[in-house]
């Protein structure tokens, strides 16, 4: 698996670049929907419905998908030889960001889910702030992988 792994590092390399891309791009957007959902549609107009229909795939057909690959790619990484040091901070930094991530990602989405019971209680404020969340995650993994602290 490992020479597999090893032959293939760039094509894994540039895949999981591809996937963190677009799970980050969704996991921008999604709570920006939110934002304008709570602020600006009233509940059970065709403005709320479009409003869950767009939630929904961007969270279906984007973010979950690209935090699949991001993962799988990621964990790719992970056990090709010789690339990570772990006797070194900045890989557990950057797992540990990345479960974040997940984290985040899954709040999104139980929050998707309140909006369609019709139980959102998240003031757009509050989602301007979690909105936030991704952007510095994002930086700490970015300078975990570059910086190699």
């Amino acid at each position: 698996m490992g020479d597999f792994l090893a032959s293939y590092y760039l094509w894994i390399k540039a895949l999981h670049v591809i996937a963190v891309i677009a799970w980050m791009a969704g996991l921008f957007y999604l709570p920006r929907l939110f934002v304008y959902h709570v602020e600006q549609v009233e509940r059970g107009s065709e403005t709320d419905a479009m409003f869950q229909t767009m939630e929904r795939r961007l969270l279906k057909a984007i973010i979950n998908p690209a935090g699949v690959t991001t993962w799988v790619f990621g964990l790719g990484l992970v056990f090709t030889p010789g690339i990570v040091d772990w006797t070194a901070l900045w890989p557990w930094t950057k797992a540990g960001s990345v479960i974040a991530m997940t984290v985040f990602h899954h709040w999104l989405a139980l929050r998707r889910k309140d909006f369609l019971a019709g139980s959102n209680r998240i003031t757009g404020r509050q989602y301007r702030m979690m909105n936030e969340v991704p952007t510095l995650l994002m930086m700490i993994i970015v300078i975990s992988v570059i910086v190699k602290f």
